[in-house]
């Protein structure tokens, strides 16, 4: 589908503001390659090839005993009897040594052949833990710092940090978006309609705005939670619901001056609907001044979701967040990569955010064209 010659002057001049053209880019890498987060740290294997049979159990379940095993429940794909099971294809003597013959298959001194079983393998993610994912320091102390096993160490429950920083960054940025989409459609249609039509209609919105801006947020989340367990769909309600007012102000002035212009006031003399006015003639030119509130508002509602995470009453425990992490460095002084790895990801995050929307606001302005 072609760009019409309006919008190829946009994208012309979003790519010529080189900081926002790399900063989209840089930012789809790394939101593109979270959102396959289960492919790059999983603590279940990518594939698992067993008697022949290629399986994917990032995917799908598998109890112990789909590979030979007693139980129903999911395979502990790290127990050395599990192990020792998909490698040796099911052989019964894993339950005897799945250490000492997982080790023999690895290092190719033992034929499982032999046995009538054909061997098999575990292909693991480049990080072998889920968000989630309990690991076992061997008596080590956690927080853990950086080593070789877990890159940007552990959190003060065993749980690896870059896995966490993985899901994280994917959860705080779709959070932000949806919350941002949301609120600009409310909050852009409701200021429309305030700033067109004026007179009862403006002022009836203006005292409900004021006293809708006097609920504390906080409280109100605090109420809610204290009633209903806490998720991700509830938590964004409550941002929507109290965030649709941040655009108004602007999408209401933009109207207030376009309204009186002549060729609104030839579109209605012509017999123009309203709504058509409103929002193919007139939103067009208030879309610069809007957009240049979008980043501040992506901002803000990822700071507000890690605000809350910190102070326990954002999303709940057993979801990775940016906010939780955030907390644990405050209350982990003693480990300082938890406090790097939280600030650097909210800078570079943020500020990518705000780059690429900086780009849009100029691509948009029609005062503004880039050779």
């Amino acid at each position: 589908m072609a760009l019409s010659p309006l919008n190829q002057r946009r994208w012309r001049n979003f790519k010529a503001n080189r900081r926002a053209y790399w900063s989209l880019m840089i930012f789809a890498l790394l939101f593109g390659l979270s959102l396959f987060a289960e492919v790059l740290a999983n603590d279940r294997p990518l594939l698992v090839s067993y008697r022949g049979e290629w399986r994917t159990p990032f995917l799908t379940f598998y109890s112990e005993a789909d590979f030979g095993g007693d139980f129903k429940t999911e395979a502990n794909y790290k127990a050395p009897e599990v192990e020792c099971l998909i490698l040796t294809g099911g052989l019964e003597s894993c339950f005897d040594d799945p250490e000492g013959i997982s080790a023999a298959v690895k290092a190719g001194s033992f034929d499982p052949a032999t046995e009538g079983f054909a061997q098999g393998s575990i292909l693991w993610p480049p990080i072998p833990f889920s968000y989630n994912t309990i690991n076992d320091l061997g008596g080590q102390a956690a927080p853990s710092a950086p080593d070789s096993t877990h890159w940007l160490g552990t959190d003060d429950t065993s749980r690896d940090v870059l896995a966490r920083v993985i899901y994280g960054f994917r959860l705080s940025v779709a959070f932000g978006l949806i919350v941002t989409v949301l609120t600009s459609i409310i909050g852009i249609a409701a200021g429309a309609v305030q700033g067109y039509f004026g007179g009862k209609t403006d002022l009836i919105f203006q005292r409900v705005l004021e006293i809708w801006g006097g609920v504390p947020e906080l409280y109100f989340i605090i109420i809610v939670f204290s009633v209903w367990q806490r998720s991700f769909w509830i938590l964004i309600s409550i941002m929507v619901l109290f965030g649709w007012t941040r655009l108004i102000g602007v999408v209401r002035a933009e109207f207030l001056r376009a309204r009186n212009f002549e060729y609104v006031r030839a579109a209605k003399a012509l017999g123009v609907k309203d709504r058509v006015i409103m929002f193919r003639h007139v939103l067009p030119n208030a879309m610069v001044a809007t957009l240049t509130m979008l980043p501040f508002a992506v901002a803000g509602t990822i700071g507000s979701l890690a605000s809350l995470d910190y102070l326990g009453f954002g999303l709940p425990a057993s979801l990775p967040s940016l906010g939780q992490l955030s907390r644990q460095a405050q209350q982990n002084l003693q480990m300082p990569s938890l406090a790097f790895t939280a600030f650097f990801t909210f800078a570079i995050m943020l500020s990518l955010l705000v780059f690429i929307f900086e780009g849009v606001r100029d691509a948009f302005d029609p005062r503004k064209t880039f050779q």
